[in-house]
């Protein structure tokens, strides 16, 4: 005959398990669904880090940008004005760019509106405006001597 006790302690063990896995599978469904949740939100999360990243870079360049090419205040730059100072003075695009410490391609590339000038191109830009012939070559033969001692 068998152990009543053995078969009421099987039966009560039997019991129990299907009743903790009741309780834990709904449990498990949800730190599942719980986890899907928050992965999901850490890749929402990553991506909007990424995005505020990338805007931030944007908008430095985006400034610096601005801040390299807008003038000093009070101080206007348009092509015709390089391309009839330069013609005043009666020089190169090489001398002129000598003079405003740039090459001449670039003269050229600003007299043409391709291109702007920074703003310590620009400075010395209307540093220049200002001066006559004259002065113009004087600075210009200072400027070659200074090439000539350094050779």
């Amino acid at each position: 005959m068998p152990n009543v006790a053995a078969i009421l302690k099987a039966e009560i063990c039997r019991l129990a398990k299907k009743e903790v896995k009741a309780q834990v599978g709904s449990t498990k469904q949800a730190v599942a669904r719980y986890r899907s949740e928050i992965a999901a939100l850490k890749q929402t999360l990553s991506q909007q880090e990424q995005e505020i990243k990338r805007l931030q870079k944007q908008m430095q360049r985006e400034g610096q940008a601005a801040a390299k090419e807008e003038p000093s205040e009070g101080v206007r730059f348009s092509a015709r004005s390089v391309k009839a100072q330069r013609s005043r003075l009666g020089l190169s695009a090489a001398d002129y760019g000598k003079l405003v410490g740039v090459s001449g391609l670039t003269i050229y590339s600003w007299e043409k509106g391709n291109s702007r000038p920074r703003q310590a191109q620009l400075e010395a830009f209307v540093a220049v405006r200002g001066i006559g012939k004259r002065e113009a070559l004087a600075k210009l033969a200072a400027l070659k001597g200074k090439e000539k001692r350094k050779r």
